[in-house]
């Protein structure tokens, strides 16, 4: 595992109340599943590491006694003055002010800034100097006074669901909204037999990558089960519905035999050479396949979540379709377990893309709870419990949430039955209670409160989590997802008497839901543009963004404004290199993002930082909606409302999802 540091005095704590959770109203009766699971003891993977995404995991225990304590901000300040006094005290030390102690006022930030200046210059050139930082301070001031009433969460919302349509490929429907864009990828599956267009483009290239694009399905889905009213209220459910059956279309076409599913349309290899729009791709649209012979239980697996999850999402809706996405995740879910194997190992063209580095026990473990929330059944219960131990579920310590690393998720999937469900036995509870553990060292270490600081996300000096290089941003939006949906459990649960125990031990601190909740809230907003740049990581929102996105089909003329054919290297050549913005905007993208200092250079060529992926976006589809809620509440307090609408049934909120 890579070495971690936290920095105590860069998170910009915001407190605020945290959200009531508002999902769709959904009927959750029991569905007979005829899955057979086997239980075999299995072993935990090893992890190599991988260039583009994952570092190896560690298996850490719980965490034990600390005495460690977060240095945020006494009392509890308002959400602009506490952003205010933390991320002043962040960014006086990103310009190479360094105080020993965090810095919790202005006085004192001004104190240390003026002594570390007088000592190192002197005089009038120390007094010029301090002017300068004196207005530089001032005008950070009033730009984070002025920065969480700016943002417009319910603008925020509106792009992150017309990305999805950029990223569509075969035939556009005539409501396509993302005018740039048309049909492409219309022989996919051709040479194999098999009907393979639709589905979603994971990032700037064309390659139709299974694993990413499942769980970019799941977690719009699961946003849609958490704040489903939310997004309704803000009249976007039917875009987050259309959004999400774009791509379980796709993959009940490619799910073509109860243990055969296609996983891969295109070569990243082929498709790298060139720099070609979508519509006029000439490189390979080969397709590849798991099956028995050739398995892929982390693929498999995780479609299988996708489709369990939206079919709770279409289950009022359309529950003609829910009943049909829930049968495909059934069986896809007894084939992934039955015949096991990574599907790097089946189909190597994707190792270099999108190896399944954390294997296929935690896509296991992920099907498995959600078909339990879908069907009610015990049977996936006792997969989740009985593997729990076998398969790392309350074992491995994690501090990342992704694509491929999938146990931060079943954590807190498992812990939300102990909080809130009741569905557990005697015997189920102390497994349950393992899960809440671990489930409580990754909020912790988004926290920066676990005992050893290597245990701890790192933070940027602006506030942001840091996981790794490339495509950071998956970690920041995932892990604002998280900590969102996890203080709404907390909240829930006992009416906001319980909290996370981070530091272990009788002496550990406890965090409560506000808290977590502030983190979460911080990191949406640093994607927003509450960072030192001022820079909005959502393409399209707000006054600067980056403009020169690496996307192929963005930084070309639009096909249907010159429909003569652009060749492979002609890309390169004529709109690669160019130093001008992008000729079409990816609207609601969210980038790779700035790095571990908060640098960010936006240009086509530095696709570690500026290309965008679905997976970026779609965590933060119903935090948006929620956030947008929670400003209207606050602007208007007579209109605000404490009614929930739980899952099971009950009481609607104000805020009815219809379709």
């Amino acid at each position: 595992m890579e070495s971690i540091q936290f920095n105590t005095v860069c998170g910009s704590m915001l407190y605020a109340r945290p959200p009531l959770r508002r999902p769709l109203h959904i009927s959750e009766s029991p569905v007979e599943s005829t899955a057979h699971h086997a239980h075999p003891a299995g072993q935990l993977p090893n992890h190599p590491t991988t260039a583009r995404t994952t570092a190896p995991l560690a298996r850490q225990q719980t965490p034990s006694n600390s005495t460690f304590k977060f240095k945020g901000p006494a009392g509890r300040p308002s959400i602009a003055r506490g952003l205010l006094l933390n991320q002043l005290a962040t960014w006086s030390i990103s310009i190479n002010i360094h105080a020993k102690a965090p810095l919790k006022t202005e006085e004192s930030t001004a104190s240390v800034a003026r002594s570390m200046i007088m000592r190192r210059r002197g005089g009038a050139v120390a007094s010029a100097a301090w002017v300068v930082l004196g207005v530089a301070v001032a005008a950070a001031s009033a730009a984070l006074l002025l920065a969480d009433a700016a943002h417009d969460y319910e603008e925020a919302l509106r792009k992150s669901l017309v990305y999805f349509e950029a990223q569509r490929s075969g035939r556009l429907p005539h409501g396509q909204r993302v005018a740039w864009r048309d049909h492409s990828g219309l022989t996919d599956g051709l040479e194999q037999g098999v009907d393979l267009v639709g589905g979603y483009y994971d990032a700037g290239d064309h390659v139709k990558f299974g694993l990413p694009m499942a769980f970019t399905v799941t977690m719009l889905s699961w946003s849609l089960l958490e704040y489903g009213a939310d997004v309704a209220a803000a009249g976007e459910l039917a875009h987050a519905l259309e959004s999400i059956k774009w791509g379980t279309d796709y993959f009940i076409k490619a799910h073509t035999q109860p243990d055969e599913l296609w996983a891969e349309v295109g070569d990243g290899d082929t498709d790298h050479y060139c720099w070609q729009r979508p519509e006029d791709m000439t490189t390979s649209r080969q397709a590849y396949k798991v099956d028995r012979d050739r398995p892929g239980s982390d693929v498999a697996g995780e479609t299988a979540a996708a489709l369990a999850a939206a079919s709770m999402a279409f289950r009022d809706t359309n529950p003609h379709y829910a009943h049909l996405l829930l049968h495909h995740a059934q069986q896809l879910f007894e084939f992934a377990d039955k015949y096991r194997g990574k599907y790097d190992s089946s189909i190597a063209e994707v190792k270099s893309y999108y190896a399944s580095v954390s294997g296929y026990h935690d896509e296991l473990l992920w099907a498995a709870l959600w078909l339990h929330r879908a069907t009610g059944r015990a049977s996936y219960l006792d997969y989740v419990v009985d593997n729990a131990d076998a398969f790392g579920g309350t074992g491995w310590a994690i501090t990342e949430f992704s694509w491929d690393v999938k146990y931060a998720g079943v954590q807190i999937l498992a812990t939300r039955l102990l909080l809130l469900q009741g569905e557990h036995t005697e015997r189920q509870r102390e497994t349950l209670e393992g899960y809440r553990a671990k489930a409580e060292h990754y909020v912790c270490a988004c926290m920066g409160k676990n005992n050893n600081e290597n245990n701890n996300v790192e933070r940027s000096p602006g506030g942001m989590l840091y996981v790794r290089q490339w495509n950071n941003m998956q970690y920041v939006t995932s892990a604002a997802f998280l900590l969102s949906v996890y203080s709404g459990y907390l909240t829930e649960a006992g009416g906001g008497s319980e909290s996370v125990a981070c530091g272990g031990g009788v002496n550990g601190e406890k965090v409560g839901a506000e808290e977590v909740f502030s983190e979460a809230k911080a990191q949406v907003d640093y994607v927003l543009g509450s960072n030192p740049r001022g820079m909005s990581y959502l393409v399209g929102y707000g006054a600067k963004y980056p403009t020169r996105v690496h996307h192929r089909a963005a930084s070309i003329v639009p096909y249907k404004d010159a429909k003569a054919f652009i060749g492979c290297a002609q890309g390169f050549d004529d709109w690669f290199g160019r130093r001008s913005a992008n000729p079409n905007v990816v609207v609601g993208a969210i980038v790779g993002g700035p790095d571990r200092k908060d640098r960010f250079r936006d240009d086509r060529d530095n696709y570690m930082q500026t290309e965008a992926c679905t997976y970026n976006t779609a965590p933060m589809v119903g935090i948006f909606a929620m956030l947008h809620r929670l400003q209207q509440e606050e602007s208007s307090p007579s209109s605000a409302t404490a009614t929930l609408q739980p899952e099971n049934g009950g009481t609607s909120s104000t805020a009815t999802a219809t379709g």
